[in-house]
């Protein structure tokens, strides 16, 4: 299964409507949190919310997040280690106040278990490159995963 999250301030309809086209080439199951966006998939199981609970059960289970550039989504990545592939939202598109999913990717391109879209162009190269990967988790040092671990405790407002 993949799942799709743009996070539940915005919507991402860019991300979304690429992934509803992709979705009936990917011989999996895709679960699509759209947030407030208007774009209507018709080729995925789409849920504007998706509790926390409910949502950390859906990526033990996944083989690939694909994600706006969100670092919430990024450390949830790393603390199931489950590979993700962002796409930043672009302020010039309106899909953002400004850029900073833009610096965020520059500074994750290139990191184990994470894959980057520039675009829409390049998300099915990326997600065949995604479910390939295997358990790179181990990779990361052991303070490099006690670190993931405390930063997405605190995010998520939960104890270590």
């Amino acid at each position: 299964m993949i799942i799709v999250t743009v996070g539940m301030q915005l919507g991402f309809d860019r991300l979304i409507a690429a992934m509803d086209a992709l979705a009936p080439g990917l011989a999996m199951p895709v679960i699509a949190q759209t947030g407030k966006g208007l774009y209507r998939p018709q080729n995925m199981e789409v849920r504007e919310k998706i509790a926390p609970a409910e949502f950390e059960a859906l990526v033990e289970r996944c083989s690939l997040i694909v994600s706006h550039a969100g670092i919430g989504t990024v450390l949830t990545a790393a603390r199931f280690g489950k590979p993700i592939l962002v796409m930043p939202r672009r302020a010039d598109r309106g899909e953002h106040r400004n850029d900073h999913q833009l610096a965020t990717v520059d500074k994750f391109a290139g990191r184990p278990g994470i894959l980057v879209a520039a675009d829409e162009s390049e998300l099915a190269p990326r997600i065949a490159e995604g479910l390939a990967l295997k358990d790179w988790s181990a990779a990361r040092s052991s303070t490099a995963r006690q670190l993931h671990e405390a930063l997405a405790a605190f995010i998520e407002s939960r104890p270590l």
